[in-house]
């Protein structure tokens, strides 16, 4: 299977089935020289791990990483890191019934048509559980950014008709809510909602606000490798993600020049600056210096306990009823894959900018 890695420095190869011995992912171009453990890694982690709260699934996973290789005396080494999750709880037989029909919303047809035959236990490669390996990833890529100065947060922006004010905002209210949402009054009624939803046997979507502070300016390449083109690949690949906005977004093709141009000023570090961000941090594909500002579009969960229609591998019109342990609503526990995925596409994108400018590499040398 091809399309397993992400990333041209800092490289990301995700491996592993959902319903097989477990998953993982190995990095490559780490720098050596980072503080690392798995207690760092399983932070992350934790914050994706499955029956935490009654808005998601309750197939119980421990899912604690072991590192086996890259890291030595708390430290990396520069070479590949290995990191695994081995999956402790899964009930293939909950998924046997489905071995023979196509789910609505899911990859069971597609993956038929590319290979002829496919891993229906979970959905295979194409379940929530390839995101693990993301996660540990990203959690690396994120202690690296950390070092730089550069900070990268997600949270629930929206749930269904629910959205967060962000006036009433904090960090600290991101990690209380069951939901990731920052304005603990919107994250109350989203609960309410997904009762509702819960009760009606159907689920809900959702979007991820993921925002970047401290990013340095001139971060991305000008053409066909543009900072946000990057970034909207990372996070497209996200299994749940259905759409990618930058800034403003959508939202400019209603604007006009004069309201949507971020004006330049000098700010008050005597740096330049803008004195608004519709651009969300981006300009000609490369960072501007300002908060670079992310939302992915999340789709209900596809398996849901209420009637659909659909047909079997022989073309005959069926109705099913999914069965097994599903999440009501994926965004929550999307969350962190967003950061990360945002955070291994941003560190990839600042190392390859290490060689844009004589003066810089110069400059390292002559140390």
């Amino acid at each position: 299977m091809a399309g397993s890695t992400f990333g041209t420095i800092f490289k990301v190869t995700t491996w592993g089935e959902s319903h097989g011995k477990g998953v993982g992912v190995i990095v490559d171009g780490c720098p050596a020289g980072l503080e690392l453990d798995e207690q760092k890694i399983q932070q992350y982690l934790n914050r994706r791990k499955p029956g935490q709260t009654r808005y998601s699934t309750p197939r119980k996973e421990e899912d604690l990483v072991e590192i086996q290789s890259g890291v030595f005396e708390g430290k990396t080494t520069g070479t590949p890191i290995s990191l695994v999750v081995y999956n402790k709880t899964q009930r293939s037989k909950d998924y046997s019934e489905i071995a023979d029909y196509y789910r609505p919303g899911h990859a069971d047809y597609t993956f038929d048509q590319k290979y002829g035959f496919r891993d229906y236990r979970g959905g295979g490669r194409s379940s929530g559980r390839e995101t693990i390996g993301r996660v540990a990833a990203g959690a690396i890529a994120e202690e690296l950014l950390k070092s730089l100065g550069i900070q990268v947060q997600a949270y629930t922006k929206s749930i269904g008709d629910v959205t967060a004010d962000m006036d009433k905002a904090t960090p600290e209210n991101i990690m209380k809510s069951p939901l990731y949402m920052p304005d603990p009054e919107a994250s109350e009624k989203a609960e309410l909602f997904l009762e509702r939803k819960m009760q009606e046997q159907d689920s809900a979507g959702g979007v991820i606000e993921c925002i970047v502070k401290g990013m340095p300016a001139g971060i991305g390449e000008p053409v066909f490798d543009k900072l946000d083109a990057n970034l909207a690949k990372a996070v497209m690949s996200i299994g749940a993600v259905k759409g990618v906005e930058i800034g403003d977004g959508f939202a400019v093709a209603g604007a006009f020049g004069s309201d949507n141009n971020d004006s330049f000023c000098k700010g008050q570090d005597g740096k330049i600056a803008k004195t608004t961000n519709h651009a969300g941090g981006i300009l000609g594909g490369m960072s501007d210096g300002s908060d670079i500002i992310l939302r992915a579009a999340i789709k209900p969960t596809p398996s849901i306990a209420r009637q659909q229609q659909t047909v079997n591998r022989d073309g005959e019109d069926i109705e099913i009823s999914i069965k097994g342990r599903h999440d009501p609503i994926i965004v929550p526990r999307a969350v962190v894959v967003v950061e990360a995925m945002t955070a291994i596409c941003v560190l990839d994108m600042i190392l390859l900018g290490m060689t844009s400018r004589l003066d810089r590499i110069q400059e390292f040398w002559k140390k």
